[in-house]
C-alpha cells in the first residue's frame, strides 16, 4: 500500500511538474507558441504562394493547350463547311473534330437552306448539348465586333471556366469567319483538379511538418534558454532561505552566463556582509548574556535589602525617617525596573541565540487568563469575555508572558477597563485568537508599524518611562515560537486593539531531543510592561 501511494504521488507530482511547466504564463510555452506562431505562418504563406502558382500554371497549360486545338479544329473542318449545312454534315464534322489530343466535346451550331437551326454533337460527356453553354458566353460569341484597324475580325474566340456537379470544366466557343456554323467546346478539367488536390494536400503535410518541426526546435530552445533561467530561479530561493553558499555553475560567454556570474558575486557579497554582521552582532550579544548573568547575583541581594526597606516603609511603627522615604521609595521602584530590565534582556538573549524551547501543557485558555489577571491584581481593571472549556497545547509560562505584556500595555497606556476575549477560529476549531482592547485614545498611525520594536518608545519626550521597550517585543517573540502572531490595530469604536492568534497544538513545533533545561524554562514572567 505504501509503495503504491508514493508511486502515486511521484505521478501527481510529475505530472504537475509538467503542467506547472506549461501553465498559460509561462516562458516555455510561450516560445513554443511564438516560434510555433511564425512557422505555420511562414508555411501557410508559402504553401498558398506555391499552389496559386502551380494551379495558374497547370490550368493555364491545359487551357491554351485545349484552346489551341478547337480554334484549329475550327479553322481546318469547321470553315471546309458549307454555309448552310445539314444535320449530318454538322454531325460527322463534330465527330471528327473531338478526336482531337486533347479530347474535348464539340457541339456544331447551324442553318440548313430552310432557315432551321440544326446541331451537331460529338455525343461525349452524356452529350454535349447548348444548354450547357453558359448565356453569357453564348451572347459574346454571337455578338458581332466592329471591324477595323484593330480588330481584323467580327467573331472572336470566347472561353470560360464552369463546374457542373463538382467537376471543373473548359466551355469555349466561336464563329467561323466569313460565315458557317458556330462551334462549342467542352473540355473537363477534372485531371487538373485532382493533381492540384494532391498538391494541396503535399503542401498541407509540409505544413504540419514544419509546425511539428518548429515546436520540437522551440522546445530545445527553450531548453537551452530555460535551464539557467530555471537554476538562477533554484539558486535565488536557496538564497532567500539562508542558504547563503549557493553558488550558480557557470557555462558560455552569453547573457545568461554573465548573469549567473552576477548572481554568484552577489551572493558571494551577501555571505561576506551577513558573516561581518554575524562577527559583529555576536560579541554585542554575549556581553549582553555575560551581563544579564552577572548583574543578576547583585540584583539578587540589592533585591532582598529593597523588600526589607519595602517592609520598613509600610510597618505601622513608622521606624522609617520622613526625611528619607522619598529615596528608599524611589530605590524600590527603580531597583523592581532593573531587575525587570535584566529578565527582559535575558528572555531576548535566548530568543536570538535561538535556545528558547517551549515546555507545552494542555490548557484552558480562560483558567490561564484569569490566573494570569489574579496574578497581578488586575481583576477589577479587565473584563474576560471567555468560555470554560477552549483547551489548548501552548506553553503556559510563555502564554503568561504573552498575557501580562498585552494586558498591562493596555492598562498602562489605555486605561482601563481592558476587555479581553477569546473565540475559536481556523479550520475545524485550530486556532485560539486572543483579543485585547482598551478604551484608550489608540495607537497613532505612524507608531503602529514600530510597537513591537526593541526599545521602542512612542513618545521622546519620555525616554525613562517605566517600561523597557522589550515587553511587546517579548510577547511577539514568544507568538512565533508557538507558529502564532500579534497584530496591533485601532478599533473603529475607539482604543486600540491587539489580537494574538496562536495554534491549538504546538507540538509539531517542539524539538524532541531539547525540550527542558535552563535555557527553556529561565527567568519570570516579568511585569510585562512594554512602551507602545
Amino acid at each position: 500500500m505504501t509503495t503504491a501511494q508514493g508511486g502515486f504521488r511521484g505521478w501527481a507530482a510529475g505530472r504537475k511538474g509538467v503542467l506547472s511547466r506549461l501553465r498559460f504564463t509561462s516562458l516555455r510555452l510561450r516560445l513554443v507558441v511564438v516560434f510555433g506562431l511564425v512557422a505555420l505562418t511562414a508555411a501557410v504563406s508559402a504553401s498558398g504562394i506555391a499552389y496559386w502558382l502551380n494551379r495558374e500554371a497547370v490550368l493555364t497549360r491545359a487551357q491554351d493547350a485545349a484552346l489551341r486545338d478547337f480554334k484549329q479544329e475550327m479553322q481546318n473542318r469547321a470553315s471546309a463547311l458549307p454555309v448552310h449545312p445539314t444535320q449530318d454534315e454538322l454531325q460527322r464534322t463534330a465527330g471528327q473534330m473531338a478526336g482531337s489530343s486533347q479530347r474535348f466535346s464539340v457541339l456544331l451550331v447551324g442553318q440548313d437552306t430552310n432557315g432551321r437551326t440544326v446541331y451537331g454533337t460529338s455525343g461525349g460527356l452524356s452529350g454535349f448539348a447548348l444548354e450547357d453553354v453558359p448565356r453569357s458566353l453564348r451572347a459574346a460569341v454571337d455578338k458581332r465586333q466592329p471591324v477595323g484597324d484593330g480588330n481584323k475580325s467580327p467573331h472572336h474566340l470566347y472561353w470560360q471556366r464552369i463546374v457542373d456537379h463538382g467537376t471543373p470544366y473548359l466551355v469555349a466557343g466561336t464563329k467561323v469567319i466569313g460565315g458557317g456554323p458556330t462551334g462549342y467546346m467542352l473540355k473537363s478539367l477534372e485531371p487538373e483538379a485532382k493533381d492540384l488536390n494532391s498538391l494541396a494536400w503535399s503542401l498541407g503535410i509540409a505544413t504540419g511538418l514544419a509546425l511539428i518541426g518548429s515546436a520540437l526546435l522551440a522546445q530545445a530552445a527553450a531548453t537551452t534558454v530555460l535551464k539557467p533561467v530555471h537554476r538562477l530561479g533554484v539558486g535565488a530561493r536557496r538564497l532567500g532561505e539562508g542558504r547563503l553558499d549557493t553558488r550558480l555553475r557557470v557555462s558560455g560567454t552569453d547573457e545568461l552566463a554573465d548573469l549567473s556570474r552576477t548572481f554568484n558575486k552577489a551572493a558571494e557579497a551577501l555571505e561576506k556582509r551577513v558573516a561581518d554582521m554575524a562577527a559583529r552582532d555576536e560579541p554585542s550579544r554575549r556581553f549582553v548574556a555575560d551581563m544579564s548573568h552577572e548583574l543578576r547575583t547583585p540584583l539578587t541581594a540589592i533585591t532582598a535589602v529593597t523588600e526589607v526597606l519595602e517592609e520598613e516603609l509600610d510597618s505601622e511603627a513608622g521606624s522609617m525617617d520622613p526625611m528619607i522615604e522619598p529615596a528608599v521609595r524611589l530605590v524600590v521602584s527603580e531597583t523592581r525596573r532593573l531587575n525587570d530590565l535584566v529578565e527582559n534582556l535575558m528572555e531576548v538573549t535566548r530568543f536570538d541565540a535561538g535556545t528558547a524551547r517551549l515546555v507545552l501543557d494542555d490548557v484552558d485558555i480562560a483558567d490561564q487568563i484569569t490566573a494570569c489577571i489574579d496574578a497581578r491584581a488586575w481583576l477589577d481593571a479587565v473584563e474576560l469575555d471567555a468560555e470554560r472549556g477552549i483547551h489548548a497545547l501552548l506553553d503556559p509560562r510563555r502564554l503568561d508572558v504573552i498575557l501580562a505584556n498585552l494586558i498591562g500595555n493596555a492598562l498602562k497606556h489605555g486605561g482601563s477597563p481592558v476587555r479581553v476575549s477569546v473565540r475559536v477560529a481556523g479550520a475545524e476549531g485550530s486556532e485560539i485568537v486572543i483579543a485585547v482592547r482598551d478604551h484608550g485614545p489608540g495607537i497613532p498611525e505612524d507608531v503602529l508599524p514600530h510597537v513591537f520594536d526593541r526599545f521602542y518608545k512612542a513618545s521622546a519626550s519620555r525616554p525613562r518611562s517605566e517600561g523597557s521597550g522589550l515587553g511587546l517585543s517579548i510577547a511577539m517573540e514568544n507568538a512565533h515560537i508557538h507558529g502564532g502572531e500579534i497584530t496591533a490595530a485601532n478599533s473603529p469604536e475607539g482604543g486600540a486593539v491587539f489580537t494574538l492568534r496562536l495554534p491549538r497544538d504546538a507540538a509539531e513545533l517542539t524539538e524532541p531531543a531539547d525540550e527542558t533545561g535552563p535555557a527553556a524554562d529561565d527567568g519570570d514572567a516579568g511585569d510585562g510592561k512594554g512602551e507602545a
